[in-house]
């Protein structure tokens, strides 16, 4: 076979012995093999070339091989890493295998090993390849990160490019601007989607890390936000345990008699710790606190029981085609009158059209968000009032 049909491999080991054997098995058999004694020189040649297949061994002069797959999968998603070692142990391979490693191989490796798991290694980084074409040419692009060495990437990467977005919730009847809603955004594309940025964040275990990152960027746009208007701040359940959150010195807290915190309905609030006892902290800070995606998410009383919520917002399951269905409007119109009773305030969101605004008015609604209005976007934009 010609160099050209095997393609370019990586060599990384700071033994030359190694180096060399490693190049005279696979030479012979159409590889163009390229070598680098530690993760310095390693960096330095995948900067310069693309590489079919990268071999390293996993301890090296100042970079651990766990540690290189990480800065690897930071400038080539798809590549497959193979890590060898003399010395192997069970904390290594599990590392390894969750950082996305294609293969763990343990030393000295056979001269067919070497071959075999080298050719079939570079195959399957041609299907990759394709497969990631084939879900660019979809649309669907980078939806699913499955190694937690690129997941961790794209996740610092989204986390510097993050902003937010703001969405006002109106008054109907005083045609003016109630609030405002944080929605989060970043620029990086395989974590553009809020909800996958959250989903990284949930299996990275870094949620705290985001929920801060998160309110941190919100208190900082809301400098320029209108005096008597409030923010909404979306939090995950999680986010009611951290010590952060709860803080009188938290970036947020200055706000926080303006600040309208969001617990959604769709995730289960079990497991939080002294949830009362949070609750009571933040509102004795000064925060108000919202239920979010009500009507979509867990039934029962508990969200309203651990919560005591002054402002209920209806999900969007409830509010789209409103005007065409008699059953929403006779679930709306009894959940506005029973959070009338119980001293809550309503928003109903994701309203679209005239006639579902229309409708909800007619069922004693006067706050609303949705496209209607105005479209999310960077700053603090004007709704739209349509007559």
């Amino acid at each position: 076979m010609s160099q050209q049909e095997q393609g370019r491999i990586l060599l990384v080991d700071d033994d030359q012995a190694v180096l060399r054997l490693y190049q005279r098995v696979l030479a012979p058999h159409g590889w163009t093999v390229e070598t680098a004694r530690d993760g310095l020189e390693a960096r330095a040649q995948i900067q310069k070339h693309t590489f079919d297949v990268i071999l390293s061994d996993i301890n090296m002069p100042g970079s651990d091989g766990v540690a290189f797959l990480r800065e690897v999968r930071a400038l080539d998603l798809d590549v497959p890493v193979i890590l060898a070692t003399g010395a192997p142990t069970v904390d290594s391979s599990v590392n390894a295998i969750e950082h996305g490693v294609f293969r763990y191989l343990i030393k000295p490796i056979t001269n067919a090993e070497l071959v075999e798991v080298v050719s079939r290694a570079a195959r399957l980084h041609k299907l990759a390849r394709l497969k990631r074409s084939a879900l660019e040419i979809a649309g669907t692009g980078g939806k699913w990160l499955d190694d937690r060495a690129a997941l961790e990437n794209h996740f610092e990467s989204a986390k510097k490019l993050l902003w937010m977005a703001f969405q006002p919730i109106v008054s109907w009847r005083d045609q003016r601007v109630y609030a405002y809603e944080a929605l989060l955004r970043s620029d990086e594309r395989a974590l553009g989607n809020p909800v996958q940025f959250i989903e990284a964040a949930e299996r990275l275990g870094r949620l705290d890390d985001l929920g801060r990152t998160i309110r941190a960027t919100v208190a900082v746009s809301a400098r320029d936000l209108p005096a008597d208007v409030k923010l909404f701040v979306n939090l995950h359940p999680s986010d009611l345990a951290d010590p952060n959150l709860l803080s009188a010195d938290s970036p947020l807290a200055a706000l926080a008699g303006r600040v309208v915190l969001e617990v959604t309905e769709r995730a289960s609030l079990e497991g939080i710790k002294d949830l009362a006892v949070q609750i009571s902290t933040l509102k004795g800070l000064g925060y108000h606190i919202a239920v979010d995606d009500l009507g979509s998410g867990y039934a029962g009383l508990s969200s309203f029981t651990q919560l005591e919520p002054e402002i209920v917002k209806l999900d969007i399951s409830l509010v789209r085609g409103i005007d065409l269905q008699t059953t929403k409007q006779a679930i709306v119109g009894s959940m506005r009158k029973l959070c009338d009773e119980l001293g809550m305030d309503v928003v109903a969101e994701g309203v679209e059209t005239v006639a579902e605004r229309d409708t909800l008015v007619g069922l004693g609604c006067d706050l609303f968000q949705g496209y209607l209005f105005a479209r999310p976007q960077r700053g603090f934009a004007q709704p739209v009032w349509r007559g």
